[in-house]
C-alpha cells in the first residue's frame, strides 16, 4: 500500500451535506433489487455510502487493522467473479414485505447479477449473503448411521458418512425504522441506544435520519439446508428446522454443563432424515454467544453458579445470570423470525426447539408451528439437568408437566470438579 491510496485529511460524515441527495437511494421492501436499490457501505467512496456502518460485521475492526498495519489497500474491492450463489434462494413474496424482513438484506446474495452494471463503472457493491455447497462429517452422524436411524442414500448422507448440505451465511443488516417496531419502541430511542451503547461509535445514528440502514458490528448467521433447496418454493414441503444461538464452549469442545451441542447434534440428524424423506431439513445458527451477553458473562455466570452457598440449583439458574450481567437473557428473538421468511417458509412441521421465546416469535411473525419436539432426556449431560429444570420452570416447552419440588434440586457439587 503506497500514501497514494489515501487521501492526507479525514472526512467526518457525521452530518450531510445540505441539500445534498443520495447517489443511490434505499427503498426498503420494494419490488425487486433494482427499485429498492443496493447496499453500500463501504467507505472507499464515502459518497456513495448510503448506510451507517460498513460491511463485514464483527469483522470490520479485523479490516481497519490490515490496513493499518499495511497489509490491506484500503480502496480495494473485490472480484466478484464466479462467487455467484451455488444454489437458488427466492426471490420470495417476504422479500418484499418491509414489515417482515428488517435485520438482512433479502437482495445480499445476488449483488453481481443485480448490480454488475454498477460495479463495472467502479460502484463498491459488496454482498452481505454467501451461499455455497459443501459436506459435513460429525461423529454422532456415523453413530446414527451405525444405530440404523440414519442410513445412506448417496444423495443426502454418502457411503463415507458425510452429508451434503447448502450452507448460506447472513451478515446482519439493519432497517432501523423496521427494527424499532420490532422492539415496540421509537426509531429515535433505538438510534440513541445504539450510538450510547457503542461508547458513540456510530455517530450517523443520531446526526443522520436520512440514513435508514445500518451494518452492526455483530456477529451474523449461517443456514444450513439438508435435502433439496428447490422444495423451499413448494408450499406442500415438510420443513423440520432447529434454531440454534452459539455456544462455542458445548457445540465445539462438547462442556457437559449445558444441552446445546447435544440438541444441535439432535437437531441435524432430524434435519438429515427430513431430507431423507423428501422434506427439507434448516439449521439456523446465531452468533449470540452466552445468551448474548459473551462467553466472559458466560463463564462468570458459571463461577457464581457452582460458588453460590447452597450450590447448582435450577432456582437460582437465572438470578445468577442476571446478578452479574444485569439481565438474564439478552438475546431477545425479535429479529430471529427474518430468516426464516427470507426462505419463503410460512410453516414449520417439526421445531427442533424447547425455546418459548423462539416458538413465540417465529408465531407472533406469522410462522405456524405444527409440532414441537423436546431434547430426548438421554441426550442431556448430567450437569445440565439443573439448567433444564430452571429452562422448564421458566417456560421452556416439555411433554411433561414440571414437577415443583424440581426447581428446588441442587447439584452442590465444588468448583474444582468443573
Amino acid at each position: 500500500m503506497t500514501r497514494s491510496n489515501r487521501t492526507d485529511h479525514i472526512r467526518l460524515t457525521s452530518h450531510p451535506v445540505p441539500g445534498a441527495k443520495h447517489n443511490f437511494p434505499l427503498q426498503w421492501g420494494a419490488e425487486n433489487a433494482r427499485e429498492r436499490g443496493p447496499i453500500i457501505g463501504t467507505v472507499s467512496r464515502p459518497q456513495d455510502r448510503n448506510v451507517i456502518g460498513s460491511h463485514g460485521g464483527s469483522y470490520t475492526v479485523y479490516r481497519a487493522l490490515a490496513v493499518s498495519s499495511g497489509a490491506l489497500d484500503p480502496i480495494r474491492r473485490p472480484d466478484l467473479t464466479n462467487t455467484h450463489p451455488a444454489a437458488t434462494i427466492g426471490p420470495f413474496g417476504q422479500w418484499r414485505d418491509p414489515a417482515k424482513i428488517v435485520a438482512l438484506d433479502p437482495w445480499g446474495h445476488l449483488v453481481a447479477e443485480n448490480f454488475g452494471g454498477e460495479i463495472a463503472e467502479g460502484i463498491d457493491i459488496r454482498p452481505t449473503i454467501a451461499v455455497t455447497k459443501a459436506r459435513i462429517e460429525l461423529p454422532e452422524l456415523h453413530a446414527a448411521l451405525a444405530a440404523r436411524r440414519l442410513v445412506h442414500d448417496g444423495d443426502v448422507v454418502h457411503a463415507n458418512g458425510s452429508v451434503s448440505v447448502v450452507k448460506i451465511a447472513i451478515d446482519p443488516v439493519w432497517y432501523l425504522p423496521g427494527v424499532a417496531a420490532r422492539f415496540g419502541t421509537s426509531e429515535t430511542n433505538l438510534r440513541r441506544g445504539l450510538f450510547e451503547q457503542t461508547g458513540g461509535m456510530y455517530p450517523e445514528l443520531v446526526t443522520r435520519p436520512d440514513l435508514q440502514v445500518f451494518l452492526p458490528p455483530i456477529g451474523g448467521t449461517t443456514v444450513y439446508l439438508f435435502g433439496d433447496v428447490t422444495k423451499l418454493n413448494d408450499a406442500r414441503t415438510k420443513i423440520t428446522c432447529r434454531v440454534h444461538d452459539e455456544c462455542n464452549g458445548s457445540d465445539v469442545f462438547g462442556s457437559d454443563i449445558c444441552t446445546c451441542r447435544p440438541y444441535l447434534i439432535h437437531g441435524i440428524e432430524e434435519c438429515v432424515a427430513a431430507g431423507q424423506n423428501g422434506g427439507l431439513g434448516i439449521i439456523v445458527y446465531n452468533r449470540k454467544e452466552g445468551r448474548a451477553l459473551g462467553e466472559v458473562t458466560k463463564f462468570l455466570v458459571y463461577n457464581a453458579r457452582k460458588r453460590q452457598e447452597d450450590g447448582d440449583a435450577a432456582a437460582a439458574y437465572f438470578e445468577r445470570t442476571e446478578c452479574v450481567a444485569g439481565v438474564q437473557d439478552a438475546r431477545f428473538q425479535q429479529l430471529m423470525p427474518d430468516v426464516i421468511h427470507w426462505l419463503g417458509i410460512t410453516r414449520i412441521d417439526r421445531f427442533i426447539s424447547m425455546s418459548d421465546m423462539k416458538h413465540d416469535a417465529l408465531v407472533g411473525q406469522g410462522v405456524d408451528i405444527v409440532e414441537r419436539v423436546p431434547i430426548p432426556d438421554e441426550l442431556i449431560p448430567a450437569d445440565a439437568h439443573v439448567e433444564m429444570a430452571a429452562k422448564k420452570a421458566a417456560g421452556y416447552f416439555s411433554l411433561e408437566p414440571q414437577k415443583p419440588q424440581e426447581l428446588g434440586d441442587t447439584v452442590g457439587r465444588p468448583l474444582e470438579k468443573y
